[in-house]
């Protein structure tokens, strides 16, 4: 019952402040360990392909078990001392776990941006959440790296840490933060990261298997709900949802697409160099700066809607 209502509040409390920037962060933390990490095992491992990818399972086994351990010791040692210091604590970390008011924050930010027709600050703001180079974009590209980063984001930066606090409290969802912060970090296919980072990046698209799909089907129920083409979000969902290098990135992003029917994806730059990718939706009308807030609106009640369910799931089984 305690871990059940720190997720309801962590998730209260993440949609009133957002990140906490003015204190310590886990995912903040993690990086830091990983940059540490990853020299060390680099040092210690044979300079081939096999010495490589050795060095990274490690790295994928030895980071996630060790925050998973930490986090539940200290929620247990909270627990010795006084439940309620464990609400407060696991509270806190539930809330450090998701990311649906920074998400809609920073892409709202564009949207303003591109609203005062401020097209460079929006070209930089919107930098600072995709990947992408966005020095040349022009107004329907930041609108469309804006629309993909909420599309994806809202699930494996709202949707799968839910589940996974639902499931096994804050110890889980930091467990599945670690695993999405070290895809984030050394999960590319680059010279570099081609085989160190190959473990992290199939434990990550393990770990967002099942939620991303299920995101992507709340986010199909919920354009129904808000008045958007539900229909043709179901559409494009089922075409398009594996339209990505990815096995789980395009799924929300072929729903989000459906829904505001208006076609996503393609080729972009990153560091200098194209990259050629697949479309995702239809060209049905051209994007406009609106499509950022119309698909933060169905961030939002992706989420909540999610919450609700996950909630009374979890409460009758604890009722049971």
């Amino acid at each position: 019952m305690i871990s059940f209502a720190a997720v309801i509040a962590g998730f209260l409390i993440d949609l009133a402040f957002g990140d906490p920037m003015r204190c310590p962060h886990i995912v903040v933390g993690m990086g830091k360990m990983i940059q540490l990490l990853e020299p060390r095992l680099r040092n210690i491992a044979k300079k081939t392909p096999k010495g490589e990818s050795r060095a990274g399972l490690v790295l994928a086994i030895l980071l996630p078990l060790s925050v998973l351990c930490a986090s539940w010791g200290a929620l247990y040692l909270c627990s010795l001392i006084h439940p309620l210091l464990r609400f407060v604590v696991e509270s806190l970390l539930c809330w450090q776990c998701l990311a649906l008011r920074s998400l809609k924050s920073a892409s709202s930010k564009v949207h303003h941006a591109l609203a005062e027709a401020d097209l460079e600050r929006a070209r930089t703001l919107v930098g600072q959440i995709v990947g992408r180079d966005t020095a040349a974009l022009d107004t329907a590209g930041v609108t469309r790296a804006a629309v993909e980063t909420v599309a994806e984001n809202t699930s494996d930066g709202v949707i799968a840490p839910l589940i996974y606090l639902f499931i096994g409290g804050a110890p889980l969802g930091i467990l599945y933060k670690c695993i999405n912060t070290l895809d984030s970090m050394v999960g590319y296919k680059n010279d570099r990261y081609l085989y160190f980072g190959r473990a992290s990046a199939r434990l990550d698209d393990a770990a967002n298997f099942l939620p991303a799909r299920f995101a992507g089907v709340m986010m199909v129920l919920c354009a129904f709900a808000v008045g958007l083409d539900g229909k043709n979000a179901w559409r494009i969902f089922r075409r398009d949802r594996l339209r990505h290098s990815s096995p789980n990135s395009a799924h929300t992003e072929a729903a989000c697409a459906g829904a505001l029917n208006i076609r996503l994806g393609g080729d972009s730059y990153y560091f200098g160099k194209l990259v050629h990718k697949p479309t995702i939706g239809d060209d049905g009308r051209p994007i406009q700066t609106e499509d950022i807030l119309l698909a933060n609106r169905l961030l939002f009640w992706t989420a909540a809607f999610s919450l609700i369910l996950f909630a009374l799931l979890k409460g009758a089984l604890l009722w049971l």
